[in-house]
């Protein structure tokens, strides 16, 4: 095959910057490949493998299709810390793998100061179910299946300053798969997703907005938030990722009334926290679903019935009736 003919079969790369890309190998399924490395959020190393391996397989799940294999991606400083550390990690990884019914089939270790873990996912998606950045639609209601606020949490937690409920919760949320969500998302005919990670809510709807034309308004009085997380993004004990998010952000987010969307936190008021924790680089965060209108409360109440602590934040709107690519609603 030639490069020409093997460039044919990519049918979706990072142009977009999606969660993973899409290859066509054989008709009637395509190839969902990732691959994502993090470095530790939490102390406990059980924690840390378990965190790791769900924020690896999510992206599959974003994409719309099921992770089947899975290798360890690790790095270890065996002259440092003991062995038993790197078995734990590895172990949880592989508990949270079986219970996704993905097999670990290999993998590769590199020694190194810091440690760091992962996966490299290969999935597979009917290409009637695929989701990407690029096929959401005006009209559609946008659907969170997982509370945010797990960057300042996550300071939180390294400072000393988290209590021991918000930790143990904001863990919980970040170990929890997003394989339920994603098989709810396609009962209620979701057409786009995205996992909320890195890029902060804000920063991976804009590029949904941005991947299919369209604009879009969030209602921050009603995004599910972890404990605490108010409390510390108003003490701005926030990450650099998310101070970096906002910034980047800020040319492309107007506020409903028309004023410009700062690039730093103004003040402490509830519109400026909230607008900042959206904007929060999350590990392992949930899926963002763009569900038609009148399937979002149904997506909504299955998720819930899940244990997920889904919510509809927003809507889809064409892109000529939003002065920005995201109005914010406070």
């Amino acid at each position: 095959m030639s490069p020409g003919e093997s460039r044919q079969n990519i049918l979706v790369d990072q142009s977009h910057y999606d969660d993973a890309a899409i290859v066509r190998v054989a008709p009637g399924r395509d190839l969902v490949l990732t691959a994502d490395v993090i470095a530790p959020l939490v102390d406990d190393p059980e924690s840390f493998g378990a965190i790791a391996a769900a924020n690896s397989l999510s992206d599959v799940w974003a994409m719309g299709g099921e992770p089947r294999f899975a290798l360890n991606l690790v790095f270890f400083p065996d002259d440092s810390l003991p062995i038993e550390v790197l078995d734990a990690i590895l172990a949880a990884g592989a508990r949270t793998c079986a219970e996704a019914g993905v097999a670990i089939v290999g993998g590769h270790s590199v020694r190194d100061a810091e440690v760091k873990y992962g996966l490299s996912v290969t999935g597979d998606v009917a290409p009637d179910e695929l989701w990407s950045n690029r096929t959401a639609k005006p009209g559609q209601v946008l659907v969170l299946s997982k509370a945010i606020g797990s960057g300042v949490i996550g300071q939180a937690i390294k400072k000393g300053l988290c209590g021991e409920v918000a930790a143990t919760t904001a863990i919980r949320s970040m170990m929890k798969l997003n394989q339920s969500a994603a098989r709810i998302g396609h009962k209620h005919g979701v057409t786009a997703a995205t996992d909320v990670t890195g890029f902060g809510l804000l920063g991976h709807l804009r590029n949904i907005t941005r991947g299919s034309g369209v604009g879009a308004v969030l209602d921050l009085g009603t995004l599910p938030l972890l404990p605490e997380a108010m409390q510390h993004m108003r003490a701005k004990q926030w990450p650099g990722g998310s101070k970096a998010n906002r910034k980047v952000l800020s040319s492309d987010i107007r506020w409903e009334d028309g004023s410009p969307f700062a690039a730093e936190m103004p003040d402490v008021s509830d519109r400026e926290v909230l607008a900042s924790l959206s904007c929060d680089a999350q590990t392992s965060g949930g899926l963002l679903l763009c569900v038609p209108a009148e399937r979002a409360q149904a997506c909504v109440d299955d998720l819930l019935a899940a244990g997920l602590a889904a919510a509809a934040i927003g809507s889809m709107r064409p892109a000529a009736d939003s002065p920005a690519s995201i109005t914010l609603r406070p």
